[in-house]
């Protein structure tokens, strides 16, 4: 995986030095409210850490190290992973944010990044995000990043909206973006 640089962060593969501060944000539990898998120790965060490599490994793609760009310090992760979802398998994309660096548009912009290089390396047709239905943040998050809402299943005994965005949608979405203003004249 090669890194990706945003405004404010570089995007990069987890290894085994992230173990620390990652386990930091991992075990708050304001952090890991609406995860299934609940407040992590470092054990659970070192096992996390290995899976997101194999993933590197086997997919090309998954979980990655937030590195702010004006301090140096690792503060979440943001990637994208495979999950069965509704026994089907999904590319599923995931972020977690340290508290002190919530509301300042980073999992925006990462999960914006993280989306970029999915569609434009990896043969990817769509792109969701498991959100629980009273998780307000991540669901804007998700809504600013172009995900919509798809449909509501149960994931893990728990309900949740399922979000996505389509390989065409996000084409569409990048052809107007980059379409002049106004219209070209001979």
């Amino acid at each position: 995986m090669i890194p990706i640089e945003t405004q404010r962060l570089t995007i990069r593969p987890l290894t085994l030095t992230d173990l620390e501060p990652l386990c930091r944000i991992l075990s708050d539990p304001q952090v890991m409210k609406h995860s299934i898998r609940g407040v992590c120790d470092e054990p659970a965060t070192h096992r996390f850490i290995l899976w997101c490599q194999t993933s590197y490994a086997e997919q090309g793609f998954g979980p990655s190290a937030l590195i702010d760009k004006a301090s140096g310090e690792l503060v979440g992760f943001c990637g994208v992973g495979m999950e069965r979802i509704a026994e089907r398998d999904e590319i599923n994309l995931g972020y977690r944010l340290a508290q002190c660096y919530w509301n300042r548009g980073l999992a925006t912009e990462a999960a914006r990044a993280v989306i970029d290089d999915a569609f434009r390396h990896f043969p990817v047709e769509s792109i969701v995000a498991i959100i629980e239905p009273d998780h307000q943040a991540s669901l804007r998050v998700a809504q600013k990043a172009g995900l919509h809402l798809d449909a509501k299943t149960d994931f893990h005994q728990r309900t949740v909206h399922l979000y996505r965005l389509t390989r065409q949608r996000w084409l569409q979405q990048n052809t107007a973006s980059i379409r002049p203003t106004t219209p070209a004249t001979d």
